[in-house]
This record gives C-alpha cells, structure tokens and sequence, in this order.
C-alpha cells in the first residue's frame, strides 16, 4: 500500500467481492466484481434493491465487458445473488467498454430501460458500430487513431500497424447498445428503493461521466471520477484531438466538495473507501507535480511521445502504451492552451512541445 492509499480507510480490509458471487456493502447495496482482460483485471459494479411502477428487483449499476466468461458469471448472479427478482433498470455510470459492454445484452436479456447521460449514450453508440476496413467508429484504434498517435511522435512502425489493426476493438467488447435509452443529467434526483440518489457528471475522463450520491447512505457510487489507488486516466484522442480535458477532470472534481466527510466510496476500480476529499486533494497534487515536471522537461522541444517517460516509469505494454500517449498529450495540452508551452510540427510531420 502506498502513502497516499493509507491516508485513506479501507472499512472492509482486504475482503473482496468474489467473482460470480456478491457483497452487502450498505443496506440494499451490493457489490459485485468482474474480470477484465486488461492490466487493469477487475472492474466493480453494483446491485441496489429497488422497486419500480410496483414492482420489486435491482437496480444495476454498470456492466461489465462483452466477453462470454464475464456472461457466465452473470448468469450464475442471476440463480444466486438477486433473489428470484429481476433486474428493473441499468445505469451506465459512462461509455467506456467495462461499464457499458454487457448493457445491451443485459436490458434485453431483462427487458430493463438503460439510464445513461446522452453524451456518453450516443458516443457508445457510434463507438460500438463494426468497423469497416481499418477504420473503427471512434476510439483508441483505426487508422484514424494511428495517424493521431503517429502526429504526437509515435514513429514505430509495428506499434501504429497493430492499432490500425485493432479498428474493431471498441465494438468486441460492447454488445450493441440499446437503440433507446432514459437520459440522465447533472443535478437529476430519482428514487432506488425509496432513496434519493443524486446524478453528479464529470468530465475529462468520459464525455459526461455520472456518478450517483445518496446522502440517506452516505455513498457515492464514484465510477472513475474517484479511484483510491490509480490516478483516473484523462487523455487527448483522435475523436477530438484538440480537446483540453485535464483542467475539465479537475474542475469536475469540485462538484464533490459539499459531501460529508464520512462517505463511502464505491469506485469502479479498487476497493470501497472513505476519505473522499483526501483522495481529492491528493489527484490535485499528482496532477499539479506531473504538469511541473512536462514543463520542465520541456526545456527542448518535445513530442508526446517523448513525454511518456517521464509520466511512466514502468514498461508499457501497446495498450498501455496508448493511454500513456492520451495521458501526456492532456497534459501537454493544459500547458500549451495556458500559455506555458508553445508547439510547433516539424519536417517529419510530428508536434513538438516546448516551454513558451
């Protein structure tokens, strides 16, 4: 555990959920993990007791990858962990595949209504089209993703064949989405099992990322916006390639300083905490000392690529290695639309970075 994690409190230890099996963490309120296949190997999401139009069920949190373990593990939850009941309704917290893969699949499998933001909604839904040739939807592969990365200095290659390669990534992992969809916006109030949960958006990580507070449990199902022991990633991609997003992600964060100290935090990713304003503070610092040390370095002219050193000590693997390249370029950017950096592509077609 590093200092910053044990600045915060674990109040189930090291206990987990088990894969295909569920955790009461509050009344009514349960945890469920499921596998991802990436470095990043898990991802929680969460079963709340509810009842709707006079019926009795579940409302979900969250999803899961399409994969057909992660399905298995589902219908195993579904003769032992909900009871007999059905699941009423799905809430994507975003529209990153782990959240919202198995959405489609799930509200027809219950024929539940999916509650998302509408960003992040039709995003998905463009995303999640089938790739034709190496052009994907959107997303982090494609040739559109590989003349993104080739621009910011990553010149190998292997590394931007394989990401032409990979067009239809996004849509392996997310079954279609539904064709219609409940919008959910910031400041919404709606009633899961007879509690007020509040719709908290974000930004910079996702579109219009959602997150969902009860004040009568004092929760928050905090999806990426607040992770306990990884920094949420916030990265420039060839979506939008001129986007700002880190100054976006850390304003965001403000919209959680009115909750009480003694929240209980679900996170997508890690374990349940409290110590919200802490975590908070510490994102604030990280970013703040990562964005001094990219200026430093910016001494000389410097492509994204080259910066993803000095963010990443660590070997990177290619899917690694490309959200590290997002990562660097949204800070670059914070640098260079304050005024701090100026840039400037070269002969060889590659932007360079370096101190104003």
């Amino acid at each position: 555990m590093n200092p910053n994690e044990q600045r915060l409190e674990y109040p189930f230890g090291d206990t987990l959920a088990p894969a295909g099996e569920v955790m009461e963490v509050a009344e009514g309120l349960r945890w469920i993990r499921m596998p991802l296949p990436f470095a990043l190997d898990h991802i929680n999401l969460w079963l709340i007791r509810d009842q709707i139009d006079g019926r009795e069920g579940w409302t979900l949190v969250d999803c899961g990858v399409a994969r057909p373990e992660v399905k298995e593990l589902w219908e195993q939850l579904f003769t032992n962990a909900l009871e007999g009941l059905p699941i009423l309704r799905v809430v994507v917290t975003h529209m990153h595949p782990d959240h919202v893969g198995l959405a489609g699949w799930l509200c027809e499998r219950w024929n539940a209504p999916l509650w998302m933001t509408a960003t992040d909604y039709f995003v998905a839904r463009l995303w999640s089209q089938p790739a034709q040739g190496d052009r994907a939807g959107g997303g982090l592969n494609g040739s559109s993703a590989a003349a993104h990365f080739s621009r910011h200095g990553l010149q190998d290659p292997e590394s931007l064949d394989k990401i032409r390669q990979r067009a239809g990534y996004y849509p392996s992992l997310v079954v279609p989405v539904p064709t219609s969809y409940r919008r959910i916006m910031h400041g919404d109030r709606f009633k899961i099992g007879g509690r007020d949960w509040q719709v908290i958006t974000g930004h910079g990580h996702a579109p219009e990322h959602a997150s969902l507070y009860c004040d009568d449990l004092r929760v928050l199902i905090s999806g990426d916006m607040v992770l306990p022991r990884i920094s949420t990633n916030v990265s420039v991609v060839d979506l939008e390639p001129e986007a700002n997003p880190l100054p976006l992600y850390l304003n965001s964060l403000k919209r959680f300083d009115d909750l009480p100290e003694d929240t209980l935090i679900l996170p997508s990713h890690g374990k349940p905490f409290r110590g919200l304003h802490e975590r908070i503070s510490q994102q604030h610092a990280h970013h703040a000392e990562r964005l001094a040390e990219v200026l430093e370095a910016c001494a000389v002219p410097l492509s994204a690529s080259d910066v993803v050193p000095v963010l990443f000590k660590r070997k990177l693997d290619l899917h690694q290695l490309t959200f590290a390249m997002g990562e660097a370029l949204a800070h670059l950017h914070a640098l260079y639309f304050e005024g701090k950096l100026k840039r400037a592509m070269g002969d060889d077609g590659v932007y360079r970075f370096q101190q104003a």
